[in-house]
């Protein structure tokens, strides 16, 4: 199995200096969404003191020439910090910084889809928005192949691995055990982890968040998840088709809801959403991975338990469908509902706004409203 140099030097000697005395002093982990939209860059810093607030912590800046943000000749972008977790590698009370990334002239960069996303919160926050979003993943090695794959083969038909058990069935069981934990130390709030329909993948999810919290827990959980398994010498992959064939792709089911859906009688509510929702299919397409839905279009097949792609669908209990409404929704007649169609590699700030601005917003047509 090809796993990384790094992960085989000694992690004894490493423990040797992390054991070390660190005095008053702090290290925080400062964190950003790089040009791409998808991969995540960080950097330390050395605080004085242990930050309580996030107003506590400075800005700090960083090359945007180098991460596909900017030109050389004017790259300085600047890191502005939004939300403070625990950090579990280097233990408290050292910290990990999510960031938001401005550009020189001070507004958002192109993929800092998170400065929009709270004000369109801002706007619904009476309603309770809430959210949880179901992360599926591949474990690759560093050659690509899936963890565990046989080097010039596949494994057995899938069947036997959702929720598998035992080594023939369960591929990275490590690495899932160790990122659940540090999701739990570092704050963030995970509510469980399986094994997914093919073998080395798996899911964990987030939630209930509200608000903008959804698209902050999500992306810490990532880094988390990438961190880990950079120790263990092997890659974690959003990609959401990485096996061509027979095999399903991955994707990052969002569940959602407001105070009137969780009420009583609320399953009227949920429906006007799902109404709201059919009329406004391809605009949710392009929000939903990105590359403006090029990439979901090969997972969004209508096959693989998937929808597909340029037709939109709602049933109770249908994981062939656009929209899930969970069978225990039908039956109570209130509480939320799942949209299936979010890529794995989607930014979860884009995700939940575009659900607030069709469902809530009650917004029409291809492009998102301006607002003042």
């Amino acid at each position: 199995m090809a796993t990384s140099a790094s992960s085989k030097l000694s992690k004894t000697v490493k423990q040797q200096y992390l054991d070390l005395p660190q005095g008053d002093e702090v290290q925080a982990m400062y964190i950003w969404i790089d040009g791409t939209g998808e991969g995540l860059r960080c950097k330390t810093r050395t605080l004085d003191s242990e930050p309580k607030t996030i107003e506590e912590l400075p800005e700090w800046n960083f090359d945007g020439s180098s991460t596909y943000q900017s030109e050389g000749s004017n790259s300085d972008m600047y890191l502005i910090p939004q939300a403070m977790f625990r950090d579990p590698f280097r233990k408290d009370p050292n910290k990990l910084v999510l960031c938001e990334v401005l550009k020189y002239n001070r507004k958002p960069a192109e993929t800092n889809l998170r400065q929009m996303c709270k004000k369109i919160m801002g706007m619904v926050q009476n309603q309770h928005p809430w959210f949880g979003m179901e992360q599926e993943y591949t474990i690759l090695g560093t050659d690509g192949h899936p963890f565990g794959w046989p080097s010039n083969g596949f494994p057995g038909p899938q069947g036997p691995y959702y929720c598998g058990v035992g080594a023939d069935k369960a591929y990275g069981r490590d690495v899932v055990e160790a990122h659940y934990r540090a999701c739990l130390y570092a704050g963030v709030k995970i509510c469980g982890t399986n094994a997914e329909v093919m073998p080395a993948q798996w899911e964990f999810q987030v939630g209930p968040c509200e608000g903008i919290e959804m698209g902050d827990h999500l992306w810490i959980a990532r880094f988390l998840l990438h961190r880990v398994c950079e120790d263990f010498g092997v890659i974690a992959s959003f990609d959401p088709k990485p096996i061509s064939g027979n095999w399903n792709g991955a994707g990052c089911h969002t569940n959602f809801s407001t105070k009137e859906m969780r009420e009583e009688g609320g399953l009227k509510y949920i429906e006007e959403s799902i109404e709201r929702l059919a009329k406004r299919h391809q605009y949710h397409i392009r929000a939903y991975d990105p590359k403006g839905g090029l990439d979901n279009a090969r997972r969004l097949t209508g096959h693989h338990e998937t929808s597909n792609i340029n037709e939109f669908s709602a049933g109770v209990a249908n994981r062939g469908a656009s929209i899930r409404i969970p069978r225990s929704v039908g039956q109570e007649k209130k509480g939320y509902f799942e949209d299936r169609r979010p890529s794995a590699n989607c930014d979860p700030y884009a995700v939940t706004e575009a659900l607030i601005r069709t469902c809530l917003l009650s917004e029409v047509g291809e492009e998102p409203m301006t607002y003042k």
